[in-house]
Formats: structure tokens, sequence, C-alpha cells
């Protein structure tokens, strides 16, 4: 890839999207964007790459490697994947993350194989139904008493059941 003189209009579209990210944050203390034109692009054809470098308080952003054949939409991918991060930041700035919960952990405490079903047992002692189904790879068929794994939990139309069953760890004998 090699620099290029970018017409004045990109130049001012460009000047515009970064003013505009400072809606999303007014902390930011530099905003760098890199265009480059692929090898021959008069010739070729090619993408064009768009990089943006933003510094704020603390830490700095960066969008990579944004390209198209289309230089204007390789400009617009780059400052929306931007303004994703910005707002991302902004939001932890703020304190308003979720802060995701565990993945509930559990053990196999009964199995019926040749039914294809079984319960788990909870660190808190409630069981919970699960069908063969609902395990993921490597599967039902490795499960055992005692088997360690992590499960999604949802409300089955006879009470708790696991949706998406993991093996987390090692059985236990």
């Amino acid at each position: 890839m090699h620099d290029f003189p970018l017409p004045e209009a990109v130049e001012a579209e460009i000047r515009e999207k970064a003013a505009k990210l400072e809606t999303y944050y007014d902390g930011i203390v530099r905003c760098r964007v890199t265009v480059a034109a692929p090898v021959g692009h008069h010739h070729r054809g090619g993408s064009y790459t768009v990089r943006i470098d933003l510094t704020v308080p603390g830490t700095e952003l960066v969008v990579n490697r944004q390209e198209n054949e289309e230089l204007s939409i390789a400009i617009r991918e780059a400052f929306d994947a931007m303004q994703r991060q910005l707002e991302d930041y902004a939001r932890h700035q703020r304190g308003s993350v979720k802060a995701h919960e565990a993945t509930p952990r559990a053990r196999v405490s009964k199995l019926f194989r040749t039914d294809g079903y079984g319960f788990l047992e909870t660190p808190d002692g409630r069981e919970i139904y699960f069908h063969s189904n609902s395990v993921v790879a490597p599967g039902f068929s490795l499960l055992e008493i005692g088997t360690e794994v992590r499960f999604s939990e949802e409300q089955g139309s006879k009470g708790p059941q696991a949706s998406t069953v993991s093996i987390s760890g090692k059985s236990r004998s």
C-alpha cells in the first residue's frame, strides 16, 4: 500500500466524521486517520485501507484495516467501528457497563442415558432437568454421574431446566 493525495472533499468528509465522534465522548485527546490506497490503484483497483487511532484518557482506541474497494465505504465503516468502540468506552467510563453473571456450574446427579435425559445438582442443592439435546459437543454420551458442567437455566413447563449444558471439568469418581 502506498500513500496518495486525498481529494479535498474526502478530507472534509474525514474531518466531519472525526468531529462527530466528539458527540459520543467529549474527552477525545487526539484523532489520527490514515488512508492507504492499494498498490497501483490507478491501474488494477483493490481495497483502500482506513485506520483510526483515537487517544482518550487512559487508553488508545484503534480501528485497523477497514478495507473496501470504495474509499467512501471504507471511511464510513472505519468511523462506524470507531463510534461503537467510543460508545463502549464512554459507557465504561460512566460505570454503566453491565457486569456479566458467572455461568452457573453444577454436577450431573442423575443420568437416564437410554431415555436421553438427566438432572444436575447445583452447589445450593437445587435439581435441574436437562435433555440430551441440550448438551453441547462433545455430547451427552460423555457425561457421567459427578461430571462438572456449566449450564444456562430457563423455566420449563415442569420447572427449571438447563437449556445449554457443557462439560467444564473432570469427572469425579
